[in-house]
């Protein structure tokens, strides 16, 4: 009795007799876009074989949010763990490549600086590279970090090339991601899923069907009437939270006094320019603008505080911000930044914005879809329904949050900016004191503090101190022990070779035509 009380207060459900050590064998996921579509794809390839049958349950009539278009390095292995053929991926879902993120107007206007997938210099007689450039800044030196980062000097000429897989070159210095369409990445995951045998129906969820003991999702009734069992159930419904929310009353944990942003409003325009390989993130007023370059078109949107300014004005500022000619009418969104108090309850696990919301200011929402994921076929349940899982699934994903929610807050809060009220609020704000001890770390000793667990590692950090004003009042004591005559020799010569190698590199244009991943490209039906 006490271990079924156990299991049922954690979200488990006791398991008793033959096969409470197999896996679940039926999962149901409800909702599309990409966050579903994801998820059956990962699971249809990862439980090959087993007797579980995949359920996607989505209705037409649903809109999905399909804004987020920029992502991150991790993609990639999400990717290649399903055999995706990187070119063929990148031609259905127009996509192109990503060096970083550009911010501009974030520490003070005018300032432009490029956060990197890929690390700054090199270390110098085993001192890293970050105490090297403090003191060579504190010497008089001018150069900017990113003038001795490979990805930055190459994005700034939209210049790119798969990197080398020599770790002596400078060009296995640095990582990349995609930036594409959100919706025809959807569909191409649906592709694939479908031909794993994951059955798709289409319908609206009107009911749900607990069971009397343990709380645990039974069934799903749809709109015809129609009734879908399952075990396992993954929640990808959106910010409504279907399951996890609207049935399970899990409860959120509210960051809006961090990240005051509540709002966005997205539109596409036509393409100009050449095909840059970053996103642009730029400070306005009352929040930021988002530009990701597409190969077909440019997503753009406005993330904005409602206390701060209108919706007309938010959509009247950006349009009057794109590159070409908009696309369609301006598409508004409303969120609050935060996260589920616990992500998997009972037998549903929320994935996407059921789970939580962070504004994409550094492409994050996709990883976190990835994460989610991840760690659900990692502890994938048994019959048995161990609580330990569910506790450590919310354990790891509640410090993945987090940290990510102390690097956007870095953002805001790492500013000099006090010209109009909501940039004043988030510089003078009181910040998690995880963040605030990072902070000074790094200002006082120029030490970044290192996690275990969370996706942005110190070069990632570094980039957003040094490119917002942040600089080490101390180094390391043997970076102050070097010369300033040699110091400046050394990162004069180290400049050069990254200006000639990033200046070596095709243009963005001509290497998805080298590789076969231009969009208007024949290429054969269906996906592998």
């Amino acid at each position: 009795m006490a271990n079924s009380a156990l299991a049922a207060a954690e979200g488990g459900h006791p398991g008793a007799g033959e096969g409470a050590q197999a896996p679940v064998g039926s999962v149901v996921i409800v909702g599309g876009g990409t966050a579903g579509w994801m998820t059956a794809a990962a699971l249809a390839n990862r439980l090959a074989g087993l007797p579980v049958t995949i359920t996607l349950v989505e209705s037409d009539e649903i809109g999905t949010v399909g804004v987020g278009e920029a992502t991150v390095p991790h993609i990639r292995f999400f990717n290649a763990r399903l055999g995706i053929d990187e070119a063929d991926f990148m031609r259905r879902t127009n996509a192109t490549f990503k060096l970083g993120i550009e911010f501009v107007n974030w520490g003070r206007k005018g300032d432009s600086y490029i956060h990197p997938f890929g690390a700054h210099g090199e270390p110098i007689e085993g001192v890293a590279f970050h105490h090297i450039w403090a003191r060579y800044r504190r010497a008089g030196g001018t150069e900017p970090i990113e003038a001795f980062s490979l990805p930055v000097l190459a994005a700034r000429e939209n210049r790119f090339a798969h990197p080398a897989p020599d770790p002596a070159s400078l060009l296995s210095t640095y990582s990349y991601a995609y930036q594409f369409d959100a919706a025809l990445y959807a569909a191409y995951l649906r592709s694939y899923a479908e031909k794993r045998g994951v059955r798709r129906i289409e319908g609206r969820v009107i009911a749900v069907d607990q069971d009397g003991e343990s709380g645990q999702v039974r069934r799903l009734t749809l709109d015809d009437g129609r009734e879908i069992g399952g075990e396992l159930f993954v929640d990808c419904s959106g910010f409504r939270g279907l399951l996890i929310e609207q049935t399970l009353k899990t409860g959120y944990a509210d960051w809006s006094h961090w990240l005051p942003c509540n709002r966005a409003v997205a539109v596409p325009c036509a393409s100009a320019g050449p095909l840059s390989p970053y996103t642009r993130a730029t400070a306005l007023d009352a929040g930021w603008q988002w530009r990701i370059p597409l190969q077909h078109r440019t997503g753009n949107g406005h993330v904005y505080c409602s206390s701060y300014i209108s919706d007309e004005a938010a959509a009247e500022t950006l349009l009057a911000r794109l590159d070409g000619a908009p696309q369609a009418e301006p598409r508004f969104l409303r969120f609050l930044t935060g996260k589920r108090h616990r992500q998997w309850n009972r037998n549903v696990v929320a994935i996407g914005l059921s789970a939580g919301f962070l504004e994409p200011l550094e492409s994050t929402s996709i990883h976190l879809i990835q994460l989610g994921i991840g760690f659900l076929m990692d502890l994938f349940p048994t019959r048995e329904w161990d609580p330990m899982l569910a506790r450590e699934y919310n354990r790891l994903m509640d410090l993945e949050y987090e940290r990510v929610r102390d690097f956007l807050i870095l953002h805001y809060h790492a500013t000099e900016r006090a010209d109009t009220p909501f940039w004043n609020y988030v510089r003078t704000m009181r910040v998690p004191d995880s963040l605030a001890e990072r902070m000074t770390a790094f200002r006082e000793r120029g030490i970044v503090v290192n996690y275990r667990d969370g996706m942005f590692l110190d070069a990632s950090w570094v980039a957003v101190y040094a490119g917002q004003g942040i600089v080490p009042r101390r180094s390391d004591p043997r970076a102050e022990g070097l010369s300033d005559a040699g110091l400046f020799i050394k990162l004069a010569s180290l400049r050069e070779d990254y200006a000639r190698m990033a200046g070596e590199l095709p243009q963005q244009a001509r290497f998805l035509e080298m590789i076969g991943a231009r969009m208007d490209m024949r290429a054969p039906e269906g996906v592998a």
